[in-house]
């Protein structure tokens, strides 16, 4: 396992984290009503690690998540959530963390919630902001070639497929052996693409 980053950037208690946020209002049809929300960003906490667990269980099998052939644990890692306010209270909708390798920043998990109202475009920006701020080189992550509207929200975001890993999930599921062979729109589960943004 890489070490996390660690320095100028933590997880939520430096002078950097606490000035960087994100607050914006839109508007979220439910029930064919309009009703106003808050959605603000932040760096994740230690007091997140409960969610971000269960969360990475339904979405990924649970812990660790392999990139690029090594082991990560993201309730480790830096990261940022999404949280929605509401009248209802308030709820964690989206997720993203990563580690810092320079020249490379890379992006080990990032997940919405609510798909369509900017929450992964806003995550994406966040973490690349900070591989900017840090003097990274390079953002990038690995996904599996069966995500296509992950494919195509990376390549909406400047990001290029640097290349194709092959038989990459095999190495995945020594770990994770649960893991289907057929993935999302009947694709094999096999392979996984290396995406890559130049940010210098």
């Amino acid at each position: 396992m890489r070490k996390p980053l660690t320095g100028a950037f933590c997880n939520g208690k430096c002078g950097f984290c606490r000035s960087f946020w994100l607050n914006f209002p839109y508007n979220l049809s439910m029930a064919n009503t309009q009703t106003l929300y808050k959605l603000s960003l932040r760096p994740k906490t230690e007091n997140d690690t409960p969610w971000l667990r269960q969360h990475l269980i339904n979405e990924w099998g649970g812990e660790p998540i392999l990139a690029y052939k090594q082991a990560y644990y993201p309730t480790q890692l830096p990261g940022f959530v999404a949280v929605l306010e509401g009248a209802q209270g308030s709820q964690i909708v989206g997720e993203a963390t990563f580690v810092i390798e320079k020249p490379y920043c890379e992006i080990i998990t990032l997940s919405s919630l609510r798909e369509g109202v900017g929450i992964g475009t806003a995550l994406f920006s966040y973490v690349e902001a900070v591989a900017r701020a840090e003097g990274c080189r390079k953002l990038r992550l690995v996904s599996p070639t069966d995500d296509l509207r992950a494919i195509g929200f990376y390549q909406k975001r400047g990001m290029r497929i640097v290349a194709v890993l092959p038989d990459a999930l095999e190495a995945v599921r020594k770990l994770k052996p649960h893991i289907p062979r057929t993935g999302r729109n009947g694709i094999s589960l096999q392979d996984e693409m290396l995406f890559e943004k130049l940010l210098t």
